[in-house]
């Protein structure tokens, strides 16, 4: 009898398990933090019971490509996330991680490390580890796997980051990525394309990077050049996955400027060829305009900027930068410099390209949200239902079990977390229940802090975060670690 009794049990679902298989009818009986069982359990009993009614039972969504390092401890409710069925975010993305950080950072703090914290106060951990136990001493609502960040690294080791790196300094912050991998990191990011990190040439990054392959981690980055370059940015990419010897993912893959539209099909032909090769992967958000900190050069190459914070102007966050200079009666760069320090949303994309890229076979979904704007670019709440709704439902881009795979098993499985992104008996119990019919953003960008349409209930390790609109409260994720470490 106790065999058929559940602590949460999940009736007449409709269930896309996250493998790209066929949808299928079924119900789901969770014990503790494990899915117990999958098929027929009427004959059963919940401690609580949930009749989905035919619609969705996922696994919980992935979010391949986030900037939550600070988000999970001062704000671990994660409402952007699990409001669109996130139950686990890859953190330190961009090369910029809130760990490790021995001396003071400087301050002002540096471009884009300010995307986490402008002032400086969450820059506390001396070491990767420390950053870890706190996460697991005060746990948010999601689960979490962390990369350690090379300009984070190159802050730490270096005065002059105009410079490339000398062999102290690279030797210094080897020892820092083998302490962040022994820790429980999951690999490393770059941030190629920022100030902080352009002038360090590609060997700098292999050299950084040697501990990987001892620990099985993983190569993530923000390319040199996502432009006119892209070609020679992701040859880059490529030569130091191989040379390290680790996989490598392509962050938040695109084509930007008017004179690169369209060549989502040279960059894609060009990355299938050498998957062929050697491990890559890549993720990518669904949205024409990315976003960042301002400056005069990003904008100049925006069909329309909105500025999305500003620490000196605070008062012009969530308006359109062209508006901003004519309230002010000054040309746009001045404007700019007056609002300096300061983050914005750039229209730099072209629809056919975003579309191209999101329906490309091995394409994950990351969001790249950046939580701590005043007014941020919507994919903060909006990407996940958007790729189901508005590209999948509304827009027939892909069917629906795809759509759920490239967010779930396939993030799952580059990424190495054992037992997630999937729906079977024994993995983790974490699950988006969603009614497929009306799923979708409900963020934009005139009004960009809005929980998605169609997330009905969230569940993490077996306890459910979301629930009618709001959070729960609960706060059951965990630090996960790729499958090598794990082991």
């Amino acid at each position: 009898m106790q065999q058929d009794h559940y602590d949460l049990l999940i009736r007449h679902a409709t269930i896309v398990d996250g493998t790209n298989s066929p949808r299928y009818q079924g119900d789901i009986g969770i014990r503790g933090d494990r899915i117990a069982r999958i098929g027929d359990l009427s004959a059963a009993k919940g401690t609580t019971e949930i009749d989905l009614a035919g619609r969705v039972a996922a696994p919980g969504f992935i979010d391949a490509h986030t900037h939550d390092d600070r988000a999970m401890l001062s704000d671990p409710d994660m409402a952007p996330k699990v409001s669109q069925g996130v139950t686990t975010v890859i953190g330190g993305n961009c090369g910029i991680s809130l760990a490790p950080m021995p001396r003071p950072i400087p301050n002002p703090v540096t471009p884009p490390l300010n995307l986490l914290d402008s002032k400086g106060e969450w820059f506390r951990f001396k070491t990767f580890a420390e950053y870890l136990d706190a996460l697991r001493r005060q746990p948010a609502a999601t689960n979490c796997a962390m990369l350690v960040g090379h300009t984070t690294l190159r802050v730490v080791t270096m005065d002059d980051l105009g410079q490339p790196a000398n062999r102290e300094q690279i030797a210094r912050m080897r020892e820092l990525v083998d302490e962040a991998l022994e820790a429980g990191a999951i690999g490393v990011s770059t941030g190629l394309f920022y100030e902080p990190a352009i002038a360090a040439p590609t060997e700098e990054v292999i050299e950084a990077c040697q501990p990987l392959k001892e620990h099985g981690g993983i190569y993530c980055t923000h390319m040199r050049n996502e432009g006119d370059r892209v070609i020679d940015s992701l040859e880059e990419t490529f030569r130091i996955g191989r040379e390290v010897g680790v996989p490598v993912v392509i962050s938040h893959h695109k084509v930007v400027g008017e004179n690169n539209h369209g060549r989502s099909e040279e960059t894609l032909a060009f990355i299938r060829k050498n998957m062929a090769q050697q491990p890559i992967c890549l993720d990518c958000y669904p949205y024409t305009a990315g976003s960042t900190v301002l400056s005069v050069d990003r904008a100049k190459g925006s069909a329309r900027t909105i500025v999305t914070w500003s620490k000196s102007l605070p008062q012009y966050a969530g308006q359109d930068l062209s508006d901003i200079a004519a309230q002010m009666g000054v040309s746009e760069e001045e404007a700019i410099g007056r609002l300096l320090p300061a983050g914005a949303i750039y229209f730099r994309m072209d629809e056919k390209d975003v579309q191209r890229i999101l329906k490309f076979d091995e394409t994950m979904i990351g969001s790249d949200g950046l939580p701590h704007d005043s007014s941020p670019h919507p994919r903060l709440w909006g990407t996940f239902p958007r790729v189901l709704g508005h590209y999948g439902r509304l827009l027939g881009l892909f069917g629906l079990e795809t759509a759920v795979y490239k967010m779930t098993g396939l993030t799952a499985r580059n990424f190495g977390l054992p037992d997630r992104g999937v729906l079977r008996e024994g993995a983790f119990a974490d699950l988006t229940l969603f009614d497929a019919d009306q799923v979708d953003e409900a963020a934009s960008y005139e009004h960009p802090i809005a929980p998605a349409r169609g997330i009905e209930q969230v569940i993490v390790n077996g306890v459910v975060v979301w629930r009618d609109g709001r959070s729960t409260g609960a706060h059951p994720g965990r630090v996960l670690t790729h499958a090598k470490a794990a082991a």
